[in-house]
This record gives C-alpha cells, structure tokens and sequence, in this order.
C-alpha cells in the first residue's frame, strides 16, 4: 500500500514554524494582518474565508473579512483594493475570486491593482513574473507552493527526478512547473492537446495532476515507485463527496506515495497563505 502525503502532519509543522515567526514579529508590536475582500456570498468563497481565518488563528496572524455586495462596481472595488495598499496594518490581501460575472472582462485589471508586496496568493503578474524568474518578487500561488510544502515535509527529492504536472493552468500547472524547475527537477507539462498522456505520465518519478476532471488519472497512468500528488477538488455526485482527478481505489495499490482528497493538497493550501502572510509582514519591516 502506498504512503498516504497527509495534510495534517504538514500543517503541524507548518504552524510551529509560522507561529514561532509570529511571536517575534509581535515581540516588535507588529501583528501580521491579513485581509479577506469578497464579493458576494459564494459557498466556495465562504469556506475557504472561514479556513484561513482558523488557520490564522493558530498561527498567531490576524483576518479582517472584507465583504462587499455581489453586484460591486469596478471602481468601489478598486477602491477597497487602494485602500488597502497603503495601509500599513494590513501586510497581506487576499481577493477571492471569481469575480462576479459583470467585472469578468476587468479582472485582470483589478487583480494586478494589488500591492505585489501584499499579493499573498500569487495573482499579479509580477508574482507570476517572480515565480517564473525564481526570485522573490510577489508570492507563489497558494496551491501550487502547498504541492512544495508536501514533497518538503516528505523529504520527497525533486533534483535530478522527472516530473510530469498534469494540467497547464494559471494558478496550478504553470507556477507548479517553475516550482519544481526551481528544485531541479526535469520538467514535463500535459495539457489536452498532449499526445498520448498516460504514457509520459508512467515515465514521472513525481505525477502531479491538476486537471480538475473527476476520475480522469486512471491506473494506466501510474508505474510502482511514483509519488502521486493529486492537486484537484471535484464534487463526487455518486459518493455524493468531494474526490481528486484520481481514481483513488486503482491507483493508491499501485504508488510509492499518493496525497489523498480531501486531507491532502488542499488542507495545506490555507497555511500556506498564513505562511505568505507573516513572511510579507517580515518583508515590509525590513
């Protein structure tokens, strides 16, 4: 059977780490502060608001929760976003998105409003230009750096291994890509155009699946001795729960490692946002 990645045990030791920087920065009368701005009621939105506010918690880092109607305008928004920008008590912001449907064309514009130096979930284009360039401008996407943050934990090496990222996307693939490059693993990116998937996704000594297709990583995708990471969150209709791209029952037999959905990826996805937090506190104290 394979070695279940568990969010858990990286949260733990996640938290000591933050908790003890946040003790230091609090030594100094500074308490890193995140803001949470959204836009409507959103049950998705709500959780993952309610999760890093219980994350923070027991870290020692402060939330406020910005809740603005659904049918903001662009210009009220962009306001809220300026105002937090010059704030000196806010050290992190975090804009839930989507966006609703009228401000969709103005969404690039709005993200990239935000303060770099407060963009804790990696959304501005000079976050992505950082990411990109492996230096420290901006933050990686949350998701993606929790992936790191497992393989870390793990002691789970990257340099010199190949990695096969199963999806190309914005927020997961493509920063998750460079991560690994960063790391000195060999990269291959599939995408729905790649020829033949399963069969470069068997060469992967780390497959890491994003696609965000309910039980689209079957068995014949995986060789023994891999380490599985299966980023994705789908609502399971049948099972009537949530479950990865994975299907769970034919791979995890055949895997060295696999993360588990839920209690994987995304129970590290909010500390790591924590951890975002206190490190742009530490940045804007010099």
């Amino acid at each position: 059977m394979a070695q279940l990645l568990l969010g858990k045990e990286v949260n733990a030791a996640m938290q000591t780490a933050i908790y003890e920087d946040c003790r230091r920065l609090q030594s100094r009368g500074l308490v890193p502060t995140l803001a949470i701005v959204r836009c409507g009621e959103r049950p998705d939105d709500l959780s993952y608001a309610r999760s890093a506010e219980k994350r923070a918690a027991l870290c020692g880092v402060a939330v406020e929760q910005i809740a603005l109607p659904a049918e903001v305008t662009r210009g009220a928004l962009l306001d809220v976003i300026d105002a937090l920008n010059t704030r000196k008590d806010v050290h992190g912001v975090l804009l839930l998105r989507p966006l609703p449907p009228h401000l969709k064309e103005s969404e690039p514009a709005i993200v990239n409003r935000l303060d770099p130096g407060k963009d804790v979930d990696g959304m501005t284009d000079v976050s992505a230009a950082g990411v990109f360039l492996g230096n420290a401008a901006g933050f990686a996407p949350c998701t993606a750096e929790a992936c790191m943050e497992i393989l870390r934990h793990y002691h789970i090496p990257c340099a010199g291994r190949r990695a096969v990222v199963l999806g190309r996307s914005p927020v997961v693939g493509r920063p998750l890509s460079m991560l690994l490059l960063a790391e000195n693993a060999t990269v291959t990116v599939c995408h729905s155009h790649t020829s033949d998937p399963a069969r470069i996704a068997r060469e992967a000594d780390i497959l890491i699946s994003a696609t965000g297709r309910l039980h689209s990583l079957t068995a014949d995708f995986v060789r023994p001795d891999q380490t599985v990471i299966d980023v994705s969150i789908n609502w399971d209709a049948h099972k009537g729960g949530i479950a990865g791209d994975a299907v769970f029952s034919e791979i995890e037999p055949l895997v060295q490692a696999i993360t588990p959905v839920p209690g994987g990826v995304g129970a590290v996805t909010a500390t790591v946002l924590i951890k975002h937090v206190v490190e742009a506190a530490k940045r804007q104290a010099g």
